[in-house]
């Protein structure tokens, strides 16, 4: 009867919770030690290190390699420094990539393959942000056409003389500005034509 009354009063104790395990800084110390492991495979050389060590062969390895996917979403992604290290982890969960890493070939191969990537990023970026120049047009080669004549230069008109109006009185004869100041064709002397003509009778 007394072991029957231990064992009943050792069950309850067992299921209680306060046997389970809780850490002792609210998981603060298990964070930082997954996120430095993460950010680990982010060197080619480490992740070859683990493959020669057979650490991919053991089971419950894999299985911590898929729970680390957790690091993918949002509200983790944000503590990642090098982000290639997700890229790598997503690689790890194909089981070709995990054997391929196990020859140095494929290790220096994936290290130079990142190397290309950070020196040539800063480019490729801004061949996406920044907008494409137009295309010049071609140039057209010359031709051996001479150059055209200069047009004639045309004479200016004289200008016409200016329209006198009614008002500025009887316009003048043009003969009176043919003949010169004092001449005997301007004046009409009545006179002098008959003493010639006298002097024709007598005479005759």
């Amino acid at each position: 009867m007394g072991s029957n009354r231990d064992s009943s009063n050792e069950q309850p104790n067992l299921s209680s919770p306060k046997n389970m395990y809780k850490d002792p800084d609210d998981g603060r110390q298990r964070f930082l030690l997954e996120l430095e492991f993460v950010q680990c495979l982010a060197n080619p050389t480490y992740i070859h290190y683990l493959a020669q060590n057979r650490y991919f062969e053991d089971e419950a390895f894999i299985g911590y390699l898929k729970y680390l996917q957790y690091w993918q979403r949002p509200e983790y992604i944000k503590y990642i420094m090098y982000p290639h290290c997700l890229f790598f982890l997503e690689l790890l969960q194909n089981p070709n990539f995990r054997n391929a890493m196990a020859h140095p070939g494929s290790k220096e191969l994936a290290h130079r393959q990142q190397f290309y990537f950070w020196k040539n990023y800063r480019n490729n970026r801004l061949k996406h942000i920044l907008p494409k120049p137009l295309p010049e047009p071609a140039a057209v080669p010359p031709t051996s056409v001479p150059p055209p004549l200069p047009p004639p230069a045309i004479a200016a008109a004289p200008p016409a003389p200016p329209v006198p109006s009614p008002a500025a009185g009887p316009v003048p004869s043009p003969m009176q500005y043919g003949m010169p100041p004092g001449s005997a064709l301007a004046r009409n002397d009545t006179r002098s034509s008959a003493v010639d003509r006298r002097k024709r009778k007598k005479d005759g």
